[in-house]
Order: C-alpha cells, then structure tokens, then sequence
C-alpha cells in the first residue's frame, strides 16, 4: 500500500526541518560505536571495578568475549505498573548467560505516579520528573560496560524520559520491556460516576475510596488508556518492543517469555553480530511519525504532544503541534477505549489490540512499515501477537484481521470517526492543543465569558461556594481560564483534579470548557479543553492579558481559539504576572528552580535539557 499523501509529507517535512540536527546527532552515535565492546578499552583499574561484583559472569566481563546488556530499572514497589518489575534483572542475568553474555542493572531511575500527587504539590515535579529520569538514564550508561540496553519502564514520564536518556547512548541497541496492565476492575464508567458525584457533594468518601480501591487494585498498570498505556503503544508503533509486548498481563508464563525473549533478541543485535540495530537508527523520521498515527488512531494521551517533541528533538528531529494536527486530521479513530469509551485496555486487547489497528494503519498507508525494530523485523511483524505453544515455546501468530468487538477497535474501512481528534488549535491566545476523540461534537466549540482562576484549587473553590451555578444574570456558561500552569511557572501539573467538577457542570446543562497553560491527565474526556497554552502567562503569554468576563471562542473543529476584544484594547492590555512564590519551595520544589528557568516552552516538548552552550 502507498503512504497516504498526508503521512508522506509530513515526513518530508520533518526531514528537511531536521536535516542538520539529524545528520549531527548520527555523526555523534556513529562515532561512538566501538568495534568490540567498549570495556575493552577501560583501564584495568576502571574495569576491575566494573565486574567486581559480579559473581559467575565475572570471567565473561574480564575476557569481553559476550555481550553485556545494562538494565536501566524504574522499579519501585509503590507504583503499582512497576512492582512487577521487582524480579526482572534476576530473569534477564539468567537469559543472558543461557544466551553467552552477561546482563548488569546499569541504574535506577525515579518512578512518581501521577495518581498518588493529583492535586498535590507534588505534581509541580511530574513532568520534570521526565528530565530527571533521563539525565539517570544517562548516568546509568555513562560506565561503558555495556553493548546492549533494556529500559524496564511503563509510566506517564518514565517511557519518555528512559528513551530520550537512551537516545544520548543511541549507538547502543535498546529494547523497552513492560509490565503489562492489572486484571480489569470495576468499569471505569462507574468509578467516573462515583467521582461527579462527589464533587457534588453526593457521595461519601468512603464511597469514593472504595470506587477508586475497586479500579486500582492489582500489580499492573491503570487499565484506562491514559499516558501509561498511550506509553505502551508507541513503543509498538516505533519498533522498540518485542512484538505484542505492550498488553499481556504480569506475573504470567507469557510475560516472564517475552522478557526473556527481550533479553536474547538484544545480545542478537549488538555490535558484536551482523544483526546490529542502534537505538539511533530505529527512533527516525519515519518512526516519529508512527507515534502521531498511532496516536490519533488510538486516541492516546495528550501528554505526548509534550513528550514526543522531547524524544524527537534528543534523536535530531525536530516537529511541531502543527505536523501532529496533520497527521492527526488524515487518521481515523479506530480504538474506543475509555475515556474515550467505555472499555479498557485488557478489553481492547481481546477485542484485537494493537496487532490489528498497526495492521489496519499499515494497510490504509498511514504508517511506514519500513522501520528497523528491534525484533530484527519490519513493522508488519510488529503486529503479531505473541502466544505460548503447548504452554511452554514462545511464538508468534497474525493478530485478528476483523474485531472481535467492533464498538471497542475497528477497521480503517469503518471507523469510530474519520479522523484521530487531536488538533493544534490557534489564535490571539496563542497556540494550544485539544483532543476531541471523546468530545461530543455539539461541545467542540464554545463561546462564553472567561471566568479567570491562578490556581485549579480557586476553581474548586467557587464550584464549592456555588459562583458557578446558574443564578439571575448568569446562564451558567462560561470558558473557565486556569493559568500560570505553564513549565515555567509551576512545573506544568496536571490539572485532572478539575475533570469531575467541570463534568458535573456539563452534565446538569451548562456550557463550559478549559482554556489552560497546563497539562490535563491523559484520562481527561468530555469536557472541551485547550490545554498547552504556549507561550505561557509566566513567559507573558496571552493568557495573562485575559479579563474576567471577557468572551472567548474555542473553536476545536475549525483549530481556532479567540480572545473576542476590540484589537486596540486588547494590544493595549498589560499581561499580568503570576504569583508563583508559593510554587518555588516546599515537597523539593526549591531543587527544580533550574528546570523551572531552563524549560523550553510547551510546543518545545516543555523540556529543559537542550540548549545550546556556546549561545552567547
């Protein structure tokens, strides 16, 4: 099948706008590949202490006759995606010396989980908690002991952060080894129901937390399909699971194989062999753009719109808001999972996961197929699903060619919608992001008078002394403005805390919808939200010259957001600067005042660990 024209051009796009920071990024990853391993050349002191403790795979070490594989772990026992983990390296040592290598944890990495901060002033690090782990990942590999990587990793900022650390060691071969998600709990439906209605004061607490302990209630990863499971797909799409990774449950004979299988298939493809397949050369243009279809066509999280232009940049690529709208527009939705339906991920994947929409994208010429996985395959053999023979030998078979059930996943030939749903959206407020897959199209554009907040916790506040209610004078609708959210003011938190109360709105008739610098949960749904306003109210943004009670249009189908203000008046108009002193100290916000000062802006992917040093 020929790519479709929107595909082939935005990576034409990308290319050329890369072409220089590409080039020398490969130069670099070409320059450190090594003709054996690189601990060969350490000092006898250096590598002494590189196998010092290292047991029965000592004499390997010392001799550097096999490969030696670094596990950089986010494991920690709190985070319910990444307990599993907690056995990994013992399986991976134990592969790796049945394959005739070895296998070394390189390194921890952090692993916060955004359900546990929401609302805290903890989330003020979450998304800096990305760069943070990518520096670790950095350090983790900067001992050169090592031919090979395995990322053990599923979470929002985890992924991302493990590969852009990754991508600075890009002449290594590096494989992504999940989890898996926890059995299914109570329907999500119903734990959202439970949450509207106690933002509306009609549920206890004790309620509430036996809703959320029913959802969250296993080892595994939150079965929504937030930025975790978004995760999950992308290293699909992008070649660098071993095939079907992505959604077989932990602690079973499947998943401990295909870690096993991760830990053979990386010594296969080290520079040691004929098999090589750098890192550097799998995440490309090409593959980049399989994150965007990917995306649009699951309905994945907004997050990455921050994320993917991080991980883009620190491979030498370089895209914009404006090339995830188009390719975006020319995919079809072809995934309802909750919150833009109402199953989760373990129903998708029995429905026909991921091996059918990669096939069905593939087939419709909306991602290239020609990408070098780290299976050693093409992506049409990324689409297989993996199974036991007999119980026992790990193989592959073709996914599904139909759904099984058409109102969780279908075909390009008869979509949820024609298109994924997240659009760039632009105006006199600047540039933003959307996403309208689980957006009502009666609630894609809204005009109304700006209610203006500095903080979610002001809303929350007038929702609770009732000046949001419908009253004489005051119809109810209106475009709530959260601001100084932005990377520089605060650190970017997720704003999810507002979901159920702006839901509560919706649903009892009045009109609203979320004009924000800030990010919101990659489990947000059916409220209209402009989120990723850029540039910022801290950076002087739009938004800080915004009035209380002044009109403002979201337009989502049309890509337009509107500050309705007689031009004279509004150029007139003084931004208003943000009151931030309290986002600077406490829960170790005072070590991130670098990040905070450093950070590019949200279209930039919010990251704060590419400048230039010889800028003057």
């Amino acid at each position: 099948m020929p790519l479709h024209p929107a595909i082939e051009r935005v990576t034409a796009r990308i290319a050329g706008r890369s072409s220089k920071l590409r080039s020398d990024y490969l130069a670099r990853m070409d320059a450190a590949r090594e003709a054996g391993p690189a601990r060969r050349e350490l000092s006898c002191g250096n590598l002494a202490h590189g196998f010092a403790a290292s047991g029965i795979d000592k004499p390997m070490l010392r001799d550097g006759a096999g490969g030696n594989i670094g596990i950089v772990t986010a494991y920690n026992d709190m985070l319910s995606a990444h307990q599993p983990m907690e056995q990994y390296p013992s399986l991976i040592r134990m592969a790796a010396r049945n394959a005739g290598g070895s296998a070394q944890v390189a390194g921890g990495v952090p692993a916060m989980c955004d359900g546990v901060t929401q609302g805290r002033a903890g989330m003020e690090l979450s998304l800096f908690s990305r760069d943070a782990i990518a520096l670790a990942t950095a350090v983790s590999l900067s001992h050169d002991m090592f031919d090979a990587v395995l990322c053990l990793g599923v979470c929002d900022k985890i992924v991302p952060g493990l590969l852009i650390g990754a991508l600075s060691y890009g002449h290594l071969p590096t494989l992504f080894v999940p989890a898996g998600p926890m059995p299914s709990g109570i329907p999500n439906k119903q734990k959202a129901e439970v949450r509207q209605r106690y933002a509306l004061g009609q549920a206890t607490r004790e309620e509430l937390l036996e809703a959320e302990a029913a959802s969250y209630h296993s080892a595994g990863t939150c079965t929504f399909y937030g930025t975790a499971n978004s995760n999950q797909m992308l290293m699909e799409v992008m070649g660098l699971h071993m095939p079907g990774s992505a959604f077989v449950p932990p602690n079973t004979p499947l998943r401990d194989a295909l870690t096993v299988a991760a830990a053979e298939q990386a010594l296969r493809i080290t520079a040691l062999g004929n098999g090589y397949r750098p890192l550097a050369r799998t995440v490309d243009e090409k593959a980049i753009v399989n994150a965007m279809a990917g995306l649009a066509a699951t309905g994945g999280s907004t997050n990455h719109a921050l994320h993917l232009v991080a991980i883009a940049r620190a491979a030498g690529i370089v895209i914009d808001w404006t090339d995830l709208d188009e390719v975006s527009r020319a995919t079809p939705l072809l995934a309802r999972v909750y919150p833009n339906g109402s199953a989760d991920v373990n129903h998708f994947e029995a429905a026909g996961g991921l091996g059918l929409v990669i096939n069905e994208l593939l087939d419709a010429g909306l991602l290239h197929e020609d990408i070098a996985c780290v299976h050693g395959g093409n992506l049409r053999q990324q689409a297989k699903q993996p199974w036991l023979e007999d119980g026992l030998k790990l193989g592959w078979r073709d996914a599904p060619a139909r759904p099984l059930d058409d109102a969780v996943v279908r075909t390009a030939a008869a979509p949820f919608d024609s298109e994924g749903g997240l659009r760039c959206l632009q105006g006199n407020l600047g540039r933003a992001v959307a996403k309208i897959s689980a957006v009502a199209p009666e609630f894609r554009r809204h005009e109304a008078p700006a209610r203006i907040f500095e903080s979610q916790d002001a809303l929350l506040a007038a929702f609770k002394a009732g000046e949001l209610d419908k009253r004489d004078g005051f119809d109810g609708d209106f475009i709530a403005v959260v601001r100084g959210q932005g990377p520089r003011a605060n650190g970017m938190p997720e704003l999810h805390k507002l979901t159920p109360t702006l839901a509560a709105l919706q649903d009892r008739g009045q009109r609203v919808a979320l004009l924000t610098d800030g990010r919101m949960s990659g489990a947000s749904g059916k409220v209209l939200a402009a989120i990723h306003v850029t540039p910022e109210a801290a950076d002087a943004g739009a938004l800080a010259k915004l009035r209380e009670g002044d009109m403002i249009r979201i337009d989502a189908d049309a890509g337009t957001m509107d500050a309705l203000v007689d031009a004279a008046e509004w150029n007139a108009r003084d931004a208003v600067k943000p009151a931030l002193a309290g986002n600077r100290t406490g829960h170790g916000r005072e070590l991130f005042g670098l990040m905070r000062k450093q950070v590019g802006s949200a279209e930039q992917g919010a990251c704060s660990l590419f400048i230039d040093e010889d800028a003057a």
